[in-house]
């Protein structure tokens, strides 16, 4: 064999093996990263919200009157089942699906509401139609199905809910947060809780941290709200009490 041809193997070699050991590291850390994160059991949190746990994940559902608005797609289409079992939500009950984002642990479990209409952030089609990687080549799985856009700030009433999009980019660049009837904040990634004060997402799992905290400061003045719901760190119903140090 020419010594061209071995050297442009042995460097493709090389080259394969950085590259399986860059996705090993990345899953290891990820999953060290995961068991972090604290997101509240399967139930009934307040009279009109409900959440399920899905392994790492919330997903949450809103009731008005004998239909659901739910935030974001849950982590497995079982672990969904599941929940929505233990909970009594007939899944054709759900009307429409709010995604914070489009990252798979937030959007696996869609198939299963087929009369769902799904929302999404305008700046957030990006992440879906091929032209921004999650991770290196990776990219985020199409939908498979139609979707809406919602601009910032973009009010739109469902099942006689008022619903207010937050955009929020920093997680990833079209991440919005959910405000409901003014008083529900319900945040995806945008930003985590501890001991009842909110902090910043795990920057392993962001997209642009710096940008991530700015958004912050989006979530942390609003008027008349009551509760927040993080997709990984569990709720907080005293919203004044979980915002007022932040930035000092």
């Amino acid at each position: 064999m020419k010594k061209p041809i071995k050297r442009i193997l042995l460097g493709l070699g090389i080259l394969i093996a950085l590259v399986v050991i860059l996705f090993i590291w990345y899953g290891i850390k990820a999953t060290s990263e995961m068991k972090k994160m604290t997101p509240a059991e399967t139930g009934q949190l307040l009279d009109s919200v409900y959440t399920i746990k899905d392994s790492f994940v919330n997903l949450y559902f809103i009731k008005s009157g004998k239909e659901y608005i739910a935030i974001d797609g849950g982590n497995s289409i079982d672990g969904v089942k599941e929940g929505l079992v233990k909970l009594q939500i007939f899944p054709d009950n759900v009307v429409a699906v709010l995604l914070t984002h489009t990252d798979g642990d937030h959007m696996k479990a869609i198939s299963l509401f087929p009369k769902a209409s799904i929302y999404i952030s305008k700046q957030e089609e990006q992440m879906i139609n091929g032209k921004k990687s999650r991770f290196v080549i990776f990219k985020n799985t199409l939908l498979g199905r139609p979707y809406n856009v919602l601009d910032d700030n973009q009010i739109i009433s469902l099942s006689n809910l008022k619903i207010q999009g937050i955009l929020v980019p920093g997680h990833t660049p079209g991440s919005m947060s959910y405000l409901i009837n003014n008083k529900y904040l319900f945040t995806g990634d945008a930003l985590s809780l501890q001991d009842g004060k909110i902090g910043g997402f795990n920057k392993f799992f962001n997209m642009d941290t710096r940008t991530a905290f700015e958004s912050m400061g989006k979530l942390t003045n609003l008027q008349n709200v009551e509760c927040i719901f993080t997709a990984h760190h569990g709720f907080t119903n005293d919203y004044k009490s979980a915002v007022k140090d932040w930035g000092n």
